[in-house]
């Protein structure tokens, strides 16, 4: 199968860990493919881009910020690919990633991997993992309305599928992905590919979305139930989440590839003096 992928990432402000992501983009074993960065109005991206000369990158640069919603949005719109690959800019793809989820996807719609969550310090320039959480659960429709297990970087989609659903909902905001994976399986074939071949970037000093636990969440998370008829969701924090036991019961194999070290950018060289 000869897919032709189109990578959007949407981006704001976090050019070292956008460099390692195009430095895991630069080692894929399947290269057919674009790069679709949108810009959301931040600090200019030019020069990480111009480091990676080898990798299909079209450069969105929006004047304003419109939110990372509507920014991948208008990067999916703009995207060449009969297929569609999300990818948030600090999270990473092992070089055998995409080139496996194009053989998984050959019959289904829409495929979806498990991840390695890692979390780092950094250091010379870029991320350093100091410990490692495999994040794998069978894929379950009716669980998944109460506790979503999808991760959107790295998952691969027929972008006819916007024809039919339409577009990321920014009135959900955080929980964009969530809605927009059960308005997918609602209509499309779905598949949970078994192995940890992306790797999601968890800072307990940054300003993750996953740990904010405020008011303006819970509207949204309001929002999402609403939309989908879910009834009262928990708020609880993530890793609280994880151990409740109608979650934990999905634990699932995965097949583990990442050997543990950091992915070293073009532009952490450059900061190190070393490129």
């Amino acid at each position: 199968m000869n897919a032709f992928v189109s990578v959007v990432v949407a981006t704001y402000n976090r050019l070292l860990p956008l460099a390692e992501l195009l430095e895991s983009l630069s080692h894929q074993t399947y290269q057919h493919f674009e790069v679709v960065i949108v810009n959301d109005g931040g600090e200019k991206i030019d020069e990480v881009v111009k480091l990676y000369p080898e990798l299909n990158i079209r450069l969105i640069q929006l004047a304003q910020n419109v939110g990372h919603v509507e920014a991948r949005n208008l990067g999916v719109r703009s995207a060449k690919g009969e297929f569609i690959m999300l990818c948030d800019d600090d999270d990473l793809l092992l070089p055998c990633h995409i080139e496996r989820m194009v053989k998984e996807i050959q019959d289904v719609d829409f495929v979806y991997s498990d991840v390695e969550i890692f979390h780092y310090r950094m250091e010379n320039g870029g991320r350093v993992p100091i410990n490692r959480f495999l994040f794998a659960y069978e894929y379950d429709l009716e669980a998944m309305r109460k506790f979503s297990t999808y991760v959107p970087s790295g998952s691969l989609y027929r972008k006819s599928i916007h024809d039919a659903i339409g577009y990321f909902d920014p009135y959900v905001h955080n929980y964009w992905d969530w809605d927009f994976f059960l308005r997918t399986a609602a209509q499309f074939r779905v598949k949970r590919v078994a192995v940890a071949s992306v790797l999601y970037a968890f800072s307990n000093e940054g300003d993750h979305l996953s740990k904010q636990m405020n008011e303006t969440r819970k509207m949204y998370l309001d929002r999402l139930s609403a939309k989908h008829g879910l009834g009262d969701l928990p708020t609880k924090n993530f890793w609280l989440l994880l151990s409740e036991p109608e979650v934990a019961k999905r634990k699932a194999a995965s097949e583990v590839i990442w050997d543990g070290k950091p992915i070293r950018s073009r532009l952490a060289l450059t900061v190190d003096g070393r490129y």
